[in-house]
């Protein structure tokens, strides 16, 4: 048990580490606040292209989408950091991270949103357009705002793992919460720092948890 408690929960270890530990928690923080409302502003309008009349739109959705769900994260992410400077634009490691998830993280909120556009009643396009809205108006103030409300706990559940996912940002030396633990790890050869660093998510994590299991309640209840 003693050698248990020294290998992953060293006190000494982790109040030396807590200050490098807090700035990379800063990171991820920072990281999750752009990642979201950017894949957030993203799917909307994919969610928009996706469900419009012009089958230009349409189908560039739905091939944005498709690929983008396909592509896995890190690959994607090695791309835009290590390819493009072959294009001739290289990204600060943080502005790679932020292009990354938008493409990805957009295509999953953009299915998300599509499904609970279309899970409005046909006739509340109708009565918005009798009250003398344009489309663009229906939607804005009509259909999006009930279509969200339907698919609140897939938006959540989504951004659970949008935040997660911000821990593979350390493949490009981002100093997020992951990279963070890791460094120190690497210099005291031991796991106290990587072990806080998961107790970190749990804590940072469990509230979005504990909201996604009452929605999912209060939707089998009205069920």
């Amino acid at each position: 048990m003693e050698a248990l408690i020294s290998g992953f929960f060293n006190l000494q270890i982790l109040t030396e580490a807590a200050p490098y530990l807090a700035q990379g928690l800063a990171m991820t923080l920072m990281l999750s606040l752009v990642a979201v409302p950017l894949g957030l502003a993203g799917g909307l309008a994919l969610a928009l292209a996706s469900t419009s009349r012009s089958r230009l739109l349409r189908w560039s959705a739905v091939v944005y989408t498709d690929l983008f769900r396909a592509f896995p994260p890190l690959v994607l992410l090695l791309f835009v950091a290590f390819g493009l400077p072959f294009l001739g634009f290289k990204p600060p490691a943080f502005i790679a991270v932020a292009i990354a998830f938008l493409l990805n993280t957009s295509s999953y909120y953009g299915e998300i949103l599509r499904a609970g556009i279309e899970s409005v009643p046909g006739g509340q396009h109708e009565a918005a357009r009798a009250t003398g809205l344009g489309r663009w108006q229906s939607l804005r103030y009509v259909i999006v705002p009930q279509a969200v409300r339907n698919v609140v706990p897939d938006l959540i559940s989504n951004t659970l793992e949008v935040v997660k996912l911000t821990s593979i940002a350390s493949v490009v030396a981002l100093p997020e919460l992951l990279y963070t633990a890791r460094q120190v790890q690497s210099v005291t050869y031991n796991a106290s720092p990587v072990i806080a660093a998961g107790l970190i998510y749990l804590v940072l994590l469990w509230p979005l948890v504990r909201l996604l299991s009452r929605y999912e309640r209060q939707a089998v209840s009205i069920r």
